[in-house]
């Protein structure tokens, strides 16, 4: 069992995490005010996945460590026009700091926007028709929600699982270089 993760502000209660159980798919989302990172601590401890797929950047442009010249981007970020690593900061910053309080599950780095981009038809209603996205993503999922997505973090969060469905029936595609950082869709 793997775990989709949308990843958001600490505070802002923008945190949704998806994973399948019982034949159907599961969403919860953090609340405001709450620590999201405490929360997905603990719910990743106590799901115990197989892995994580998260809508966050994991690692940092590859000049950090001696391999290329950009000091913004990662190759991947470009090939799939994401925003940069280090413009998101603090966040960047969580996402790799949760890796690492799990050093034994994969990590792996999803990009919803792309998936849409690559998979879904003229992307139909993302980001703009909630209830029009909906039906096309439920023609696509191999489980059925068990309660319907209330909001973009949700179906993000959705997206991010369905990378991690492909990526184990050997169907995901990878953008980058694993000494700099993959994004998968």
């Amino acid at each position: 069992m793997h775990l989709g993760i949308d990843f958001g502000a600490k505070l802002a209660g923008t945190t949704a995490i998806s994973f399948a159980k019982q034949g159907e798919l599961h969403l919860l989302q953090s609340s405001k005010k709450q620590d999201a990172d405490a929360w997905l601590r603990h719910l990743i401890a106590e799901q115990n996945p197989s892995a994580v797929f998260m809508d966050a950047p994991l690692s940092l442009p590859g000049v950090y460590r001696g391999l290329g010249t950009d000091f913004h981007y990662r190759a991947c970020d470009r090939a799939v026009g994401a925003m940069s690593p280090m413009f998101l900061g603090g966040l960047t910053a969580r996402a790799m700091q949760l890796r690492a309080a799990f050093p034994e599950i994969p990590f792996y780095e999803a990009y919803p926007a792309q998936h849409v981009r690559l998979h879904f038809a003229g992307a139909m209603g993302y980001k703009t028709d909630l209830d029009l996205f909906l039906e096309k993503l439920a023609e696509r999922l191999p489980h059925p929600f068990a309660q319907q997505p209330d909001n973009w973090h949700q179906v993000d969060a959705a997206l991010a699982w369905l990378t991690g469905w492909r990526h184990e029936s050997g169907e995901a595609i990878s953008f980058g270089a694993e000494d700099e950082g993959v994004i998968w869709v």
